[in-house]
Parts: C-alpha cells; sequence; structure tokens
C-alpha cells in the first residue's frame, strides 16, 4: 500500500512539473525596458496625422517600457535622411521610420544600421526592396498597401460620385515623390479615369505639404479654373482635415462637390458632419507608431522577424463618422 502512495505521489509531482513547464515565461511588465529606439512620426510636431502616429509611439513607449527619442520631420524626405543618419550615429537599438525617401535614397542607410546591429521598420510608406532583404533580420511595414489603397479610394469615391466618361475629377497628391508614397496618388488617378473620368492632376507642393491653410489659394485657383469639377481627392491627412477651409474659400456648398480623401481627425470628422467631406479611408495612424515599436521591441528581445500589418481597411462615410468621431477627438483614430 505505501509502494502504491509513493508511485502515486510521483505521477502526481511529475504531473505538476510538465505543467509548470509549459508556462515557464510568466508575463513581464515593461519587459522592452532597456531599449533605445528612434522613432519618426513623418510630419510636423502636433500636425495632423503625425500626432496620432506619435500617440500611438508614446502609449507603445509607456507599455513596453523603451526608451523612445522622436525625430519630426514635416513630411520632407532630405530632413528624414538627414535625422536617420543622427539617428544612427546615437546608436539606438531600433529605428522606426517612414520610407518616404524611397529605397534608393534609404536602402544605404538601412544597410549600415544593420551592419551596426540595428534594427530597422518602416511605418506609412513602404520600402520594399530593404524589406525583403531585411524581413527576417525585424524589417517590418505597418500601414496601408499605398496603390491599392489609393485605388479602393478613388474607385469608391467615382462610384459614389456618380463619374461618368468626361467628368472632372480633381485630384490633389504626391505622385512626383515617386516610390510607394507617389503609387497612391497614382492608384487614385488611375481608378478614376477607369471609370471614365478626366483627372485634373495638382502636386501637393512644399509649404502646403507642411501646413495645409498654404494651399487655400491654389484649391481656389483649381475650382475657379474648372467649374465643371464633379470630385475632388484630396491624397494627404492634412488637406483633408482642411476640406472645410478651402470648400468655404472657394464658396463651395455642402454637397455641391463630392470631397475624398485620406485619414480621419477631429476636423476631418465635423466636415464629414458638416456635409463637405463625404469619404475617407482610414489608415489608422495610431497603429503605425504603436505596432513599429512593438515589431522593434519583439525583435530586439526574442529575435521575431519583421511584422508586415496592413492598417487601411475600411472607409468612413456619415453612415458611420459617429462611431470614430469620439476617437477621432483624441487622435487615436
Amino acid at each position: 500500500m505505501r509502494n502504491l502512495m509513493l508511485r502515486a505521489t510521483g505521477v502526481a509531482l511529475l504531473v505538476c512539473g510538465a505543467a509548470s513547464s509549459a508556462y515557464a515565461t510568466d508575463p513581464t511588465a515593461k519587459w522592452c525596458q532597456g531599449v533605445k529606439i528612434a522613432a519618426f512620426p513623418g510630419g510636423p510636431q502636433g500636425g495632423v496625422f503625425a500626432n496620432n502616429v506619435y500617440n500611438g509611439y508614446r502609449q507603445a513607449e509607456l507599455d513596453l517600457g523603451p526608451s523612445v527619442t522622436y525625430y519630426f520631420s514635416n513630411w520632407d524626405p532630405n530632413t528624414m535622411l538627414n535625422q536617420l543618419q543622427q539617428a544612427i550615429a546615437t546608436k539606438v537599438d531600433g529605428i522606426a521610420f517612414m520610407g518616404h525617401p524611397g529605397d534608393d535614397a534609404t536602402d544605404p542607410q538601412i544597410d549600415k544600421a544593420f551592419a551596426q546591429g540595428i534594427i530597422f521598420t518602416t511605418a506609412n510608406t513602404a520600402l520594399p526592396k530593404a524589406q525583403a532583404k531585411y524581413g527576417p533580420e525585424g524589417m517590418g511595414y505597418v500601414g496601408a498597401p499605398n496603390h491599392a489603397a489609393g485605388y479602393a479610394l478613388g474607385a469608391e469615391a467615382a462610384k459614389r460620385a456618380g463619374i461618368k466618361s468626361g467628368d472632372e475629377a480633381f485630384v490633389w497628391g504626391l505622385k512626383g515623390q515617386g516610390g510607394d508614397r507617389g503609387s497612391r496618388t497614382v492608384g487614385v488617378i488611375e481608378a478614376i479615369e477607369k471609370a471614365g473620368g478626366k483627372v485634373i492632376y495638382q502636386e501637393i507642393d512644399k509649404a502646403t505639404d507642411a501646413d495645409p491653410n498654404a494651399g487655400t489659394a491654389t484649391f481656389v485657383g483649381v475650382m475657379k479654373a474648372n467649374p465643371g469639377i464633379k470630385l475632388v481627392v484630396t491624397d494627404h491627412g492634412a488637406l483633408t482635415a482642411n476640406v472645410g477651409v478651402y470648400a468655404r474659400a472657394a464658396s463651395l456648398k455642402p454637397g455641391q462637390v463630392f470631397f475624398a480623401g485620406f485619414d480621419m481627425s477631429p476636423n476631418t470628422a465635423k466636415a464629414i458632419k458638416d456635409g463637405y467631406q463625404d469619404l475617407v479611408i482610414d489608415q489608422q495612424p495610431y497603429l503605425q507608431g504603436y505596432l513599429p515599436i512593438l515589431n522593434l521591441c519583439l525583435t530586439k528581445k526574442y529575435g521575431f522577424s519583421g511584422l508586415d500589418v496592413n492598417t487601411a481597411g475600411a472607409f468612413v462615410d456619415p453612415k458611420n463618422v459617429d462611431a470614430v468621431a469620439p476617437l477621432a477627438a483624441k487622435e487615436i483614430r
């Protein structure tokens, strides 16, 4: 009887041991503490979209525990490249970058970073050549598949605006920037032209890229010169947030022209409710901040490969804006 009890106790101990080994790692608070990261929100400090990305970065910093230094670039690719060189020189553990300068200009710096043991990942604008090369070492992408997102918005806007053969549409974008970012504007144009629309195109100049109010005169001029425009697409979150200003400056009434654009913001939500903005594709920029920090921490601590996440999965319009507006007011959506 005693031997049976001993054997039973031994079996119980083995089972307990197996159970405890299955849960060998307990959840750990601030598990990325001690890791140094350089993060690029993209635009001006406090600016539309850039602030949502920044809020995502800051929440990840708080949740996970790394030390993060921020670089605001006014959406200027040359500024981003100069700041990237500075970040690499500080010997951080990881860099969360926006790929606006493109592969050709950025990849030599990415090579340098990985050679020094610095993990590099991207958001908002992809660097596909570098990602293909360094994905196993932690380089991912969090954002929209830009050409597809541009095409989706252009097609949906053309459909809802009732664009027919020969109808005029004004596209205000960044085609000239080239690369993945420029491909989003190309996608918008291709979709409208496929629907039969005649595209009037205007490149967003550097001043308007940094401050959307600087483009008011440009918008008014285009609309006055082309009074038949039925559809306007603003391929820039800050310009989309300024649609109410542009429309009033051009003496447009709500609903007179169909407006479509990228990215939610408090002003965009208001423009939708006021009847000026009709359709927005939501890139969820908060995730473009939070997830790259998570990516870098997972790679640094556990050797995971890069995350690849499509954040542009939904449209916002007058029917569903009430669900998103409170989060837009907090600069989360």
